[in-house]
Protein backbone atom coordinates (compact mmCIF):
# COMPACT_ATOMS: atom_id res chain seq x y z
CA UNK A 1 0.00 0.00 0.00
CA UNK A 2 2.74 2.16 0.57
CA UNK A 3 3.68 2.26 -3.17
CA UNK A 4 0.59 4.62 -4.11
CA UNK A 5 0.72 8.04 -3.31
CA UNK A 6 -0.69 10.26 -1.20
CA UNK A 7 -3.85 10.82 -2.42
CA UNK A 8 -4.50 7.47 -3.58
CA UNK A 9 -3.87 6.59 0.30
CA UNK A 10 -6.62 9.73 1.27
CA UNK A 11 -9.50 8.64 3.49
CA UNK A 12 -12.10 11.33 4.10
CA UNK A 13 -12.17 12.70 7.73
CA UNK A 14 -8.79 11.32 9.22
CA UNK A 15 -6.09 13.83 10.56
CA UNK A 16 -2.85 13.59 11.56
CA UNK A 17 -2.78 17.24 13.24
CA UNK A 18 -4.31 19.22 14.99
CA UNK A 19 -4.96 23.54 15.29
CA UNK A 20 -5.26 25.74 17.97
CA UNK A 21 -9.13 26.75 18.83
CA UNK A 22 -10.65 29.84 16.51
CA UNK A 23 -10.83 33.14 18.00
CA UNK A 24 -14.48 33.30 19.10
CA UNK A 25 -15.36 36.26 16.49
CA UNK A 26 -13.88 34.18 13.63
CA UNK A 27 -16.01 35.11 10.61
CA UNK A 28 -13.63 33.24 7.95
CA UNK A 29 -10.31 33.71 6.52
CA UNK A 30 -11.49 36.75 4.50
CA UNK A 31 -10.80 38.42 8.35
CA UNK A 32 -6.88 38.03 7.42
CA UNK A 33 -6.53 38.04 4.28
CA UNK A 34 -8.26 39.85 1.15
CA UNK A 35 -10.57 38.32 -1.03
CA UNK A 36 -8.66 38.71 -4.05
CA UNK A 37 -5.72 36.15 -2.59
CA UNK A 38 -7.94 33.74 -1.39
CA UNK A 39 -9.18 30.47 -3.14
CA UNK A 40 -12.69 29.70 -4.51
CA UNK A 41 -12.52 25.95 -3.73
CA UNK A 42 -10.81 24.39 -1.18
CA UNK A 43 -7.76 22.34 -1.72
CA UNK A 44 -7.63 18.84 -3.05
CA UNK A 45 -4.98 17.31 -0.17
CA UNK A 46 -4.53 14.20 0.81
CA UNK A 47 -6.64 13.13 4.34
CA UNK A 48 -4.48 10.59 6.65
CA UNK A 49 -4.09 9.60 10.07
CA UNK A 50 0.00 10.34 11.31
CA UNK A 51 1.08 6.55 11.43
CA UNK A 52 0.07 6.88 7.79
CA UNK A 53 2.20 9.58 6.88
CA UNK A 54 5.22 8.42 8.60
CA UNK A 55 4.91 5.27 7.44
CA UNK A 56 4.53 6.37 3.44
CA UNK A 57 7.91 8.56 3.70
CA UNK A 58 9.97 6.01 5.80
CA UNK A 59 8.88 3.14 3.12
CA UNK A 60 10.11 6.22 0.35
CA UNK A 61 13.54 6.80 2.39
CA UNK A 62 14.34 3.23 2.24
CA UNK A 63 13.85 2.93 -1.26
CA UNK A 64 16.74 5.55 -1.77
CA UNK A 65 20.31 4.96 -1.17
CA UNK A 66 21.78 7.43 1.39
CA UNK A 67 25.13 7.77 3.22
CA UNK A 68 22.92 6.74 6.41
CA UNK A 69 21.88 3.45 4.73
CA UNK A 70 25.43 2.19 3.06
CA UNK A 71 28.84 2.86 1.60
CA UNK A 72 28.61 5.48 -1.16
CA UNK A 73 32.22 4.89 -2.68
CA UNK A 74 31.26 7.92 -5.38
CA UNK A 75 35.02 9.15 -6.98
CA UNK A 76 35.51 12.41 -6.73
CA UNK A 77 32.61 13.10 -4.77
CA UNK A 78 33.62 12.43 -1.07
CA UNK A 79 30.49 10.62 -0.10
CA UNK A 80 31.39 10.45 3.87
CA UNK A 81 28.77 10.32 6.93
CA UNK A 82 27.24 13.73 7.70
CA UNK A 83 27.77 13.50 11.80
CA UNK A 84 24.32 14.27 13.45
CA UNK A 85 25.48 16.73 15.75
CA UNK A 86 26.35 19.14 12.60
CA UNK A 87 22.73 19.10 12.77
CA UNK A 88 22.23 19.78 16.17
CA UNK A 89 24.21 22.94 16.28
CA UNK A 90 22.35 23.74 12.88
CA UNK A 91 19.01 23.68 14.41
CA UNK A 92 19.78 25.70 17.78
CA UNK A 93 16.43 28.64 17.90
CA UNK A 94 19.60 31.54 17.62
CA UNK A 95 20.47 30.54 14.69
CA UNK A 96 17.26 28.63 12.85
CA UNK A 97 15.05 32.07 14.16
CA UNK A 98 17.48 34.27 12.44
CA UNK A 99 16.19 36.26 9.59
CA UNK A 100 18.04 37.15 6.34
CA UNK A 101 17.03 40.75 6.44
CA UNK A 102 17.86 40.65 10.54
CA UNK A 103 20.05 43.74 10.94
CA UNK A 104 23.57 42.76 11.82
CA UNK A 105 23.47 43.45 15.58
CA UNK A 106 20.99 41.53 16.08
CA UNK A 107 22.52 38.26 14.54
CA UNK A 108 26.19 39.03 16.08
CA UNK A 109 26.33 35.19 17.12
CA UNK A 110 25.98 34.06 13.72
CA UNK A 111 28.57 36.66 12.25
CA UNK A 112 30.72 35.91 14.77
CA UNK A 113 30.54 32.00 13.59
CA UNK A 114 31.13 32.80 10.12
CA UNK A 115 33.81 35.27 10.83
CA UNK A 116 35.36 32.46 12.54
CA UNK A 117 35.02 29.70 10.23
CA UNK A 118 36.73 32.06 7.76
CA UNK A 119 39.58 32.33 10.16
CA UNK A 120 39.67 28.55 9.92
CA UNK A 121 39.71 27.84 6.60
CA UNK A 122 42.41 30.27 5.99
CA UNK A 123 44.31 28.35 8.48
CA UNK A 124 44.19 25.17 6.83
CA UNK A 125 44.02 26.00 3.23
CA UNK A 126 47.06 28.70 3.88
CA UNK A 127 45.36 31.37 2.17
CA UNK A 128 44.55 35.05 3.50
CA UNK A 129 41.30 35.78 3.22
CA UNK A 130 37.94 33.52 2.67
CA UNK A 131 34.51 34.34 1.45
CA UNK A 132 31.65 31.99 1.90
CA UNK A 133 29.22 33.66 -0.26
CA UNK A 134 29.28 30.61 -3.40
CA UNK A 135 26.89 28.11 -3.06
CA UNK A 136 28.72 25.35 -4.20
CA UNK A 137 32.14 23.95 -5.80
CA UNK A 138 30.95 24.65 -9.56
CA UNK A 139 29.71 28.29 -8.25
CA UNK A 140 32.98 28.48 -6.55
CA UNK A 141 35.14 27.66 -9.83
CA UNK A 142 32.87 30.66 -11.48
CA UNK A 143 33.35 33.04 -8.57
CA UNK A 144 37.22 32.32 -8.78
CA UNK A 145 37.24 33.37 -12.23
CA UNK A 146 35.53 36.57 -12.23
CA UNK A 147 37.75 37.62 -9.53
CA UNK A 148 40.82 36.52 -12.11
CA UNK A 149 38.94 38.46 -14.45
CA UNK A 150 38.66 41.75 -12.27
CA UNK A 151 42.84 41.27 -11.04
CA UNK A 152 43.90 41.44 -14.61
CA UNK A 153 41.55 43.70 -15.53
CA UNK A 154 42.63 46.25 -12.72
CA UNK A 155 46.08 45.64 -13.83
CA UNK A 156 45.02 46.71 -17.29
CA UNK A 157 44.80 43.50 -19.07
CA UNK A 158 42.32 41.55 -21.36
CA UNK A 159 43.46 37.93 -20.65
CA UNK A 160 41.69 35.19 -22.27
CA UNK A 161 42.44 32.15 -21.69
CA UNK A 162 42.26 29.60 -19.31
CA UNK A 163 44.21 26.30 -19.21
CA UNK A 164 43.17 22.95 -17.61
CA UNK A 165 44.40 19.50 -17.57
CA UNK A 166 43.03 16.59 -19.34
CA UNK A 167 41.49 14.71 -16.33
CA UNK A 168 39.71 18.16 -15.18
CA UNK A 169 36.21 17.98 -13.42
CA UNK A 170 33.40 18.50 -15.84
CA UNK A 171 32.75 22.04 -14.49
CA UNK A 172 35.83 23.62 -15.18
CA UNK A 173 35.82 23.86 -18.75
CA UNK A 174 31.67 24.42 -18.20
CA UNK A 175 32.50 27.01 -15.45
CA UNK A 176 35.34 28.89 -18.03
CA UNK A 177 32.91 29.34 -21.30
CA UNK A 178 30.62 30.38 -18.88
CA UNK A 179 32.81 33.25 -17.22
CA UNK A 180 33.46 34.48 -20.94
CA UNK A 181 37.46 32.71 -21.27
CA UNK A 182 38.93 30.65 -24.01
CA UNK A 183 39.61 26.94 -22.99
CA UNK A 184 43.71 25.48 -23.33
CA UNK A 185 43.91 22.12 -22.67
CA UNK A 186 47.73 20.25 -21.56
CA UNK A 187 47.66 16.55 -21.33
CA UNK A 188 48.46 14.14 -18.53
CA UNK A 189 52.12 12.89 -18.68
CA UNK A 190 52.77 8.69 -18.45
CA UNK A 191 52.17 8.77 -14.72
CA UNK A 192 48.97 10.66 -14.59
CA UNK A 193 50.14 13.82 -14.00
CA UNK A 194 50.45 17.50 -15.62
CA UNK A 195 53.18 17.65 -17.99
CA UNK A 196 54.91 20.52 -17.33
CA UNK A 197 56.82 21.09 -20.70
CA UNK A 198 53.89 21.20 -22.64
CA UNK A 199 52.00 23.32 -19.51
CA UNK A 200 55.02 25.79 -20.16
CA UNK A 201 54.62 25.49 -24.18
CA UNK A 202 50.92 27.15 -23.80
CA UNK A 203 51.48 29.19 -20.82
CA UNK A 204 51.69 32.72 -22.23
CA UNK A 205 50.47 36.53 -21.76
CA UNK A 206 46.93 35.23 -22.91
CA UNK A 207 47.22 33.03 -19.68
CA UNK A 208 44.64 34.05 -17.12
CA UNK A 209 45.07 31.43 -15.09
CA UNK A 210 45.24 27.85 -14.67
CA UNK A 211 43.06 25.59 -12.92
CA UNK A 212 43.89 22.17 -11.08
CA UNK A 213 42.97 19.95 -9.33
CA UNK A 214 45.17 18.66 -6.30
CA UNK A 215 45.46 15.55 -5.66
CA UNK A 216 44.10 14.67 -9.13
CA UNK A 217 41.22 13.30 -10.61
CA UNK A 218 43.65 10.01 -10.96
CA UNK A 219 43.99 10.08 -7.18
CA UNK A 220 47.52 10.89 -7.45
CA UNK A 221 49.34 14.34 -5.77
CA UNK A 222 50.81 16.29 -8.33
CA UNK A 223 54.40 16.44 -6.99
CA UNK A 224 55.97 18.73 -8.83
CA UNK A 225 53.21 21.69 -7.74
CA UNK A 226 56.11 23.88 -7.05
CA UNK A 227 57.14 23.53 -10.47
CA UNK A 228 53.61 24.22 -11.83
CA UNK A 229 53.11 27.30 -9.95
CA UNK A 230 56.40 28.91 -11.12
CA UNK A 231 55.21 28.04 -14.59
CA UNK A 232 51.83 29.79 -14.05
CA UNK A 233 53.31 32.84 -12.25
CA UNK A 234 56.55 33.60 -14.39
CA UNK A 235 53.76 34.14 -17.52
CA UNK A 236 51.38 36.27 -15.03
CA UNK A 237 49.06 34.07 -14.65
CA UNK A 238 47.09 33.38 -11.63
CA UNK A 239 46.87 29.35 -9.98
CA UNK A 240 43.49 28.05 -9.30
CA UNK A 241 42.95 25.26 -6.93
CA UNK A 242 39.69 22.83 -7.69
CA UNK A 243 38.95 21.96 -3.73
CA UNK A 244 36.62 19.09 -4.66
CA UNK A 245 39.97 16.26 -3.72
CA UNK A 246 41.01 18.42 -0.58
CA UNK A 247 39.79 15.76 2.11
CA UNK A 248 42.97 13.91 1.42
CA UNK A 249 45.10 17.26 2.21
CA UNK A 250 43.53 18.24 5.71
CA UNK A 251 46.27 18.69 8.19
CA UNK A 252 49.11 17.70 5.89
CA UNK A 253 49.63 20.38 3.25
CA UNK A 254 47.87 23.36 2.33
CA UNK A 255 47.29 25.30 -1.08
CA UNK A 256 48.70 28.03 -0.31
CA UNK A 257 51.69 26.73 0.57
CA UNK A 258 51.79 25.05 -2.63
CA UNK A 259 51.66 28.06 -4.45
CA UNK A 260 48.15 28.37 -5.65
CA UNK A 261 46.19 31.87 -5.65
CA UNK A 262 42.62 30.86 -5.01
CA UNK A 263 41.02 27.53 -3.75
CA UNK A 264 37.16 26.52 -3.42
CA UNK A 265 36.01 24.38 -0.63
CA UNK A 266 33.25 22.14 -0.89
CA UNK A 267 31.76 21.75 2.50
CA UNK A 268 29.33 19.11 1.14
CA UNK A 269 32.16 16.83 0.42
CA UNK A 270 35.57 17.98 2.93
CA UNK A 271 33.52 19.30 6.26
CA UNK A 272 30.62 16.54 6.13
CA UNK A 273 27.76 18.99 5.42
CA UNK A 274 24.76 16.97 3.04
CA UNK A 275 25.73 16.43 -0.09
CA UNK A 276 23.02 15.84 -2.97
CA UNK A 277 19.59 15.75 -3.39
CA UNK A 278 18.84 19.32 -4.62
CA UNK A 279 19.67 20.96 -1.30
CA UNK A 280 22.04 23.89 -0.23
CA UNK A 281 25.74 23.13 -0.31
CA UNK A 282 28.61 25.48 0.23
CA UNK A 283 31.26 26.33 -1.89
CA UNK A 284 33.70 28.75 0.18
CA UNK A 285 36.65 30.77 -1.63
CA UNK A 286 39.90 30.90 -0.45
CA UNK A 287 42.45 34.14 -1.82
CA UNK A 288 45.85 35.75 -1.36
CA UNK A 289 45.99 39.08 -0.58
CA UNK A 290 46.69 40.38 -4.17
CA UNK A 291 42.77 39.16 -4.79
CA UNK A 292 41.56 40.86 -1.60
CA UNK A 293 39.54 44.03 -3.44
CA UNK A 294 37.74 42.15 -5.61
CA UNK A 295 36.38 39.51 -2.87
CA UNK A 296 32.36 39.58 -3.75
CA UNK A 297 30.38 41.84 -1.22
CA UNK A 298 29.35 42.25 1.59
CA UNK A 299 32.36 40.78 3.69
CA UNK A 300 32.21 40.11 7.24
CA UNK A 301 34.14 42.57 8.96
CA UNK A 302 34.82 42.72 13.53
CA UNK A 303 35.64 45.87 15.14
CA UNK A 304 36.16 46.56 18.82
CA UNK A 305 35.33 50.19 20.80
CA UNK A 306 36.59 51.47 23.75
CA UNK A 307 35.28 49.26 25.93
CA UNK A 308 37.17 46.33 24.15
CA UNK A 309 33.61 44.73 23.21
CA UNK A 310 33.95 43.05 19.83
CA UNK A 311 31.40 43.60 17.46
CA UNK A 312 30.70 41.78 13.41
CA UNK A 313 29.57 44.06 10.49
CA UNK A 314 29.05 43.31 6.86
CA UNK A 315 30.53 45.78 4.92
CA UNK A 316 29.07 46.53 1.31
CA UNK A 317 31.54 49.73 -0.12
CA UNK A 318 34.38 48.13 -1.98
CA UNK A 319 34.71 49.59 -5.25
CA UNK A 320 36.96 46.62 -7.06
CA UNK A 321 34.41 43.88 -5.94
CA UNK A 322 32.59 41.72 -8.22
CA UNK A 323 29.76 42.25 -6.24
CA UNK A 324 27.41 39.29 -5.14
CA UNK A 325 27.63 36.25 -6.06
CA UNK A 326 24.54 34.63 -3.51
CA UNK A 327 21.79 36.55 -2.01
CA UNK A 328 22.46 37.35 1.16
CA UNK A 329 25.83 35.47 2.97
CA UNK A 330 26.33 32.39 1.43
CA UNK A 331 24.02 29.02 2.97
CA UNK A 332 24.60 29.52 6.86
CA UNK A 333 23.08 26.26 7.84
CA UNK A 334 25.62 24.58 5.80
CA UNK A 335 28.44 26.92 6.96
CA UNK A 336 27.13 26.36 10.39
CA UNK A 337 27.82 22.63 10.08
CA UNK A 338 31.05 22.79 8.86
CA UNK A 339 32.14 24.66 11.30
CA UNK A 340 30.92 22.11 14.18
CA UNK A 341 33.08 19.50 11.99
CA UNK A 342 36.01 21.68 12.11
CA UNK A 343 35.78 22.55 15.64
CA UNK A 344 35.07 18.82 16.81
CA UNK A 345 37.63 17.30 14.81
CA UNK A 346 40.58 20.11 15.83
CA UNK A 347 43.69 20.27 13.61
CA UNK A 348 44.66 16.26 15.03
CA UNK A 349 41.49 15.22 14.01
CA UNK A 350 41.37 16.62 10.54
CA UNK A 351 45.00 15.35 9.75
CA UNK A 352 43.41 11.70 11.09
CA UNK A 353 40.78 12.49 8.47
CA UNK A 354 43.49 12.97 5.61
CA UNK A 355 45.62 9.80 6.79
CA UNK A 356 42.78 6.93 7.10
CA UNK A 357 41.20 8.47 4.10
CA UNK A 358 44.81 7.64 1.67
CA UNK A 359 45.34 4.49 3.78
CA UNK A 360 41.74 3.46 2.95
CA UNK A 361 42.14 4.51 -0.73
CA UNK A 362 45.07 2.17 -1.13
CA UNK A 363 44.06 -0.63 0.84
CA UNK A 364 40.96 -0.92 -1.88
CA UNK A 365 43.14 -0.02 -4.74
CA UNK A 366 45.35 -2.89 -3.81
CA UNK A 367 42.82 -5.72 -3.26
CA UNK A 368 41.38 -4.73 -6.25
CA UNK A 369 43.91 -4.39 -8.91
CA UNK A 370 44.29 -7.99 -9.61
CA UNK A 371 40.52 -8.25 -10.77
CA UNK A 372 40.17 -5.15 -12.29
CA UNK A 373 42.62 -3.52 -14.93
CA UNK A 374 44.60 -0.49 -12.74
CA UNK A 375 46.18 1.77 -15.46
CA UNK A 376 48.07 3.62 -13.02
CA UNK A 377 49.68 1.09 -10.82
CA UNK A 378 50.87 3.96 -8.18
CA UNK A 379 50.32 5.12 -4.02
CA UNK A 380 47.80 7.03 -4.74
CA UNK A 381 45.56 10.10 -2.27
CA UNK A 382 42.37 9.39 -1.47
CA UNK A 383 40.87 7.79 -4.37
CA UNK A 384 42.23 5.78 -7.43
CA UNK A 385 40.36 4.63 -11.03
CA UNK A 386 40.05 1.31 -12.41
CA UNK A 387 39.17 0.32 -15.90
CA UNK A 388 36.99 -2.41 -16.85
CA UNK A 389 38.66 -3.10 -20.07
CA UNK A 390 39.52 -6.70 -18.79
CA UNK A 391 35.43 -7.11 -18.23
CA UNK A 392 34.56 -5.68 -21.61
CA UNK A 393 36.24 -7.93 -23.85
CA UNK A 394 33.92 -10.47 -21.74
CA UNK A 395 30.91 -8.54 -23.21
CA UNK A 396 30.38 -6.67 -19.76
CA UNK A 397 30.33 -2.79 -19.75
CA UNK A 398 31.26 -1.02 -16.91
CA UNK A 399 27.92 0.49 -16.62
CA UNK A 400 26.69 -3.24 -16.36
CA UNK A 401 29.09 -3.72 -13.07
CA UNK A 402 27.82 -0.67 -11.74
CA UNK A 403 24.35 -1.66 -12.06
CA UNK A 404 25.48 -5.17 -10.67
CA UNK A 405 27.00 -3.37 -7.56
CA UNK A 406 23.72 -1.50 -6.61
CA UNK A 407 21.87 -5.53 -5.97
CA UNK A 408 24.74 -5.71 -2.81
CA UNK A 409 22.79 -2.42 -1.36
CA UNK A 410 26.37 -0.31 -2.28
CA UNK A 411 25.91 2.75 -4.39
CA UNK A 412 28.13 2.50 -7.17
CA UNK A 413 30.96 4.36 -8.00
CA UNK A 414 31.72 6.82 -10.53
CA UNK A 415 31.93 5.59 -13.80
CA UNK A 416 33.33 6.53 -17.41
CA UNK A 417 34.99 9.70 -15.60
CA UNK A 418 37.79 10.89 -16.19
CA UNK A 419 37.63 10.87 -19.22
CA UNK A 420 41.49 9.65 -19.91
CA UNK A 421 40.76 6.44 -18.85
CA UNK A 422 39.00 3.68 -21.08
CA UNK A 423 35.65 2.32 -19.41
CA UNK A 424 36.82 4.16 -16.07
CA UNK A 425 36.08 3.06 -12.38
CA UNK A 426 36.38 5.88 -10.21
CA UNK A 427 36.40 4.56 -6.40
CA UNK A 428 36.93 7.20 -3.09
CA UNK A 429 35.76 4.93 0.03
CA UNK A 430 36.34 8.20 2.35
CA UNK A 431 37.84 8.05 6.41
CA UNK A 432 34.16 6.72 7.29
CA UNK A 433 33.96 3.51 6.31
CA UNK A 434 35.26 0.82 8.52
CA UNK A 435 37.38 -2.28 7.66
CA UNK A 436 34.47 -4.29 7.47
CA UNK A 437 33.06 -2.12 5.49
CA UNK A 438 35.45 -1.76 2.61
CA UNK A 439 35.68 -5.27 3.20
CA UNK A 440 32.42 -5.94 1.84
CA UNK A 441 33.00 -4.19 -1.05
CA UNK A 442 35.94 -6.08 -1.98
CA UNK A 443 34.05 -9.26 -1.37
CA UNK A 444 31.47 -7.51 -4.30
CA UNK A 445 33.83 -6.42 -6.60
CA UNK A 446 35.89 -9.37 -6.47
CA UNK A 447 32.25 -11.56 -7.04
CA UNK A 448 31.18 -9.58 -10.33
CA UNK A 449 34.62 -9.88 -11.79
CA UNK A 450 33.54 -13.82 -11.65
CA UNK A 451 30.32 -13.13 -12.57
CA UNK A 452 31.65 -11.60 -15.42
CA UNK A 453 33.10 -14.82 -16.84
CA UNK A 454 31.11 -17.41 -15.11
CA UNK A 455 27.30 -15.80 -14.87
CA UNK A 456 27.17 -12.77 -16.95
CA UNK A 457 23.57 -12.74 -17.55
CA UNK A 458 22.39 -11.65 -14.07
CA UNK A 459 25.13 -8.75 -14.59
CA UNK A 460 23.21 -7.46 -17.80
CA UNK A 461 19.62 -7.82 -16.02
CA UNK A 462 21.14 -6.52 -13.23
CA UNK A 463 20.08 -4.24 -11.00
CA UNK A 464 17.97 -7.20 -9.72
CA UNK A 465 17.15 -6.31 -5.87
CA UNK A 466 16.52 -2.59 -6.16
CA UNK A 467 13.10 -0.85 -6.20
CA UNK A 468 12.84 -0.07 -9.56
CA UNK A 469 14.91 -2.57 -12.17
CA UNK A 470 17.26 -1.86 -15.03
CA UNK A 471 15.82 1.14 -17.03
CA UNK A 472 16.02 2.36 -20.84
CA UNK A 473 18.29 4.96 -20.09
CA UNK A 474 17.56 6.73 -23.41
CA UNK A 475 13.59 6.41 -23.05
CA UNK A 476 14.46 7.20 -19.16
CA UNK A 477 16.75 10.85 -20.17
CA UNK A 478 13.34 11.71 -22.52
CA UNK A 479 10.49 10.15 -19.86
CA UNK A 480 10.95 11.57 -16.26
CA UNK A 481 7.15 9.84 -15.25
CA UNK A 482 9.21 7.20 -13.41
CA UNK A 483 5.98 5.27 -12.02
CA UNK A 484 6.34 2.66 -9.89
Amino acid sequence: MYDKSLIELSSPGRTGFSLPDLPEQYNGPEDYLPLSVLRKDKPNLPELSEPEIVRHFIALSVKNHHIDKGIYPLGSCTMKYNPKVNEVTANLPGFTAAHPHAPADSVQGTLGLMFELENMLAAISGMDHITLQPAAGAHGEFAALLLMRAYHKKNKQNRQNIIIPDSAHGTNPASVALAGFNTIKVPSNDKGLVDIEKLAAVCDSDTAGFMLTNPNTLGFFEIDIEKIAAVIHDCGGLLYMDGANLNALLGLVRPGDMGFDIVHFNFHKTFSTPHGGGGPGGGALGIKSALEPFLPTPIIGRKTNKSNKVSYYLEYSRPDSIGRVHGFYGNVGVAIRAFTYILKHGPDGLKRIAKTAIINANYLMNKLKADYDLPYDSLCMHEFVLSGDRQLANGIKTTDIAKRILDFGIHAPTVYFPLIIHEAIMIEPTETESRESLDNFISVMKRIAGEVKDNPEIIKSAPNNTPVGRLDEAAAAKNMDVGW
